[in-house]
């Protein structure tokens, strides 16, 4: 049954499909002592479920086995910096992070999820499927699959896909032998830890989601703390820093799944671009994609502070009209970019 099952998941596109043990992950301990230490940050909705997620039989009893599943989304073999800047693409002025750049993979992968949970079905299981969206500690029971191991980034890293991969999980009641775990791989190599723009991976394994800029500009649905505004640079939709660090990148394969192809936006659009949304417009430009979760306000501030960053007196008047804009949020952080730019045209002048 193994056998077919990953057959039927290659097919489907997933590049990895291993089995683990339906059991109490191993880190269940230090994912309480985590969310105790308020290294969560706004993320209550991690607490308010955390025992099923330290235990997948609050989820669905009865199940034996947990199916790992891990979908490429590479994209091509170029560069962040050759995708700015080469191939007949414009220097994009904004980052945004490299899952990003496509469809919604909830969308994409939660289809090929129904596919498998039928097949099982078939054969006599009972299914529960997540993808990055259930009560489980995902990264836990897919190391324990040998879909990867633990890097020192909280990533998880595959041998053939480096970081660039999406994980799901289907629990089943069906009796599946657990394939064996991968050797942790990562050395004495810390280039993760060194690239972090904010210094949010505090030691090997230990992540402060509270300064994670992935955290800060999709997560936080407030103000971003002003003192860690200057540390997301042009980044206004994620971080790839410390998965981008990763030696294990260079063995990294272009997804054949087209619905994460990069959309114009992520090259074509510019800062101001993007200031000019109103709410039928973003809504528009970001159909179907992962940024149309933290709406107009959250994704205008990030435009804001990224101005605030790179702009220049060029920017000014669009900022300025944003400081008047009926959001709170926006009004607030196109201000504050308002002043970084006059600021650095004082001291230059």
């Amino acid at each position: 049954m193994k056998t077919e099952l990953f057959a039927q998941a290659e097919s489907l596109g997933f590049a990895v499909c291993r089995i683990a043990p339906c059991a109490v992950p191993p880190h269940a301990a230090e994912f309480r002592a985590w969310l105790e230490d308020g290294r969560a940050g706004e993320m209550a909705w991690l607490g308010r479920n955390a025992d099923r997620r330290t235990d997948p039989q609050l989820v669905l009893p009865g199940a034996k086995s947990v199916v790992v599943l891990a979908m490429n989304y590479f994209g091509d073999r170029r560069s962040e910096i050759e995708v700015r800047g080469s191939g007949g693409l414009p220097i994009s002025d904004h980052r945004i992070a490299r899952y990003a750049w496509g469809d919604d993979y909830h969308d994409v992968i939660e289809s090929k999820l129904t596919a498998l949970d039928a097949w099982l079905s078939e054969r006599g299981g009972r299914q529960r499927c997540y993808v990055d969206t259930g009560p489980m500690l995902e990264r836990d029971f897919a190391a324990l699959a040998g879909a990867g191991w633990h890097g020192k980034s909280t990533m998880l890293i595959h041998p053939q896909l480096g970081a660039w991969f999406f994980l799901a999980e289907i629990l089943t009641t069906l009796d599946l032998a657990p394939d064996a775990p991968l050797p942790d791989r990562c050395g004495k190599c810390t280039r993760c830890i060194t690239a972090c723009p904010t210094g949010a991976i505090t030691a090997p394994h230990q992540l402060d989601a509270r300064r994670c800029i992935s955290y800060l500009t999709i997560e936080l649905k407030g103000s971003i703390p002003e003192e860690l505004r200057p540390l997301l640079g042009d980044r206004i939709y994620g971080c790839d820093d410390c998965a981008a660090a990763c030696p294990w990148n260079r063995f990294a394969q272009a997804a054949t799944e087209t619905a994460f192809a990069a959309r114009e936006f992520v090259h074509r659009w510019t800062l101001r671009d993007f200031l000019a949304l109103d709410d039928d417009g973003f809504r528009a430009l970001f159909k179907k994609s992962p940024i149309k979760r933290i709406k107009r306000r959250g994704f205008l501030r990030n435009v804001c502070v990224a101005l605030g960053n790179t702009g220049t007196a060029a920017d000014l008047p669009a900022l300025e009209r944003a400081a008047q804009d009926p959001e709170p949020l926006i009004a607030e952080h196109a201000a504050w970019a308002v002043a970084r730019i006059r600021e650095r045209r004082a001291i230059g002048e």
